[in-house]
């Protein structure tokens, strides 16, 4: 064989497996997991060239990167309090004083939430949902 063949056929070995694994898994490994933001262009783009060229390895790279989540671009940052300051913000009667979880959180986590916008949606939690998160109710 000469060196072009070989070159080629590396080439096209090469491509074909990147397809087959999906570009934003072996760009962007860390960006898996995610399940829903705005898709990246870049990673769409090449999973496309994929489609142009090799039609079942391009479909299966579009199939890896959005089942693992690595088309769409990283998200936000997430932050955590711990659950004992929390219960500073909680009435003796179970109601949340979003004053106070207001200056607890802008405290802990640096930003000003507003807790006092007439859109905010409060959803109202159960004994189930505390178990899994292993808190216990406070009867």
């Amino acid at each position: 064989m000469g060196k072009t063949t070989k070159l080629v056929g590396a080439v096209m070995v090469a491509s074909l497996l990147t397809q087959l694994s999906a570009c934003g898994s072996i760009f962007w490994p860390d960006r898996r997991g995610q399940i829903e933001g705005q898709i990246d262009p870049l990673v769409a783009g090449l999973d496309a060239v994929g489609i142009l060229f090799y039609v079942i390895p391009g479909l299966i790279a579009f199939g890896v990167d959005f089942a693992t989540g690595a088309i769409y671009l990283p998200g936000g940052k997430s932050a955590q309090v711990n659950p004992e300051k929390l219960h500073q913000a909680v009435n003796p009667d179970g109601k949340v004083d979003n004053l106070k979880l207001q200056a607890i959180l802008e405290t802990e986590l640096s930003r000003k939430l507003p807790l006092d916008d007439p859109r905010l949606i409060e959803h109202k939690g159960s004994i189930d949902q505390l178990a899994a998160f292993g808190l216990k109710p406070a009867i």
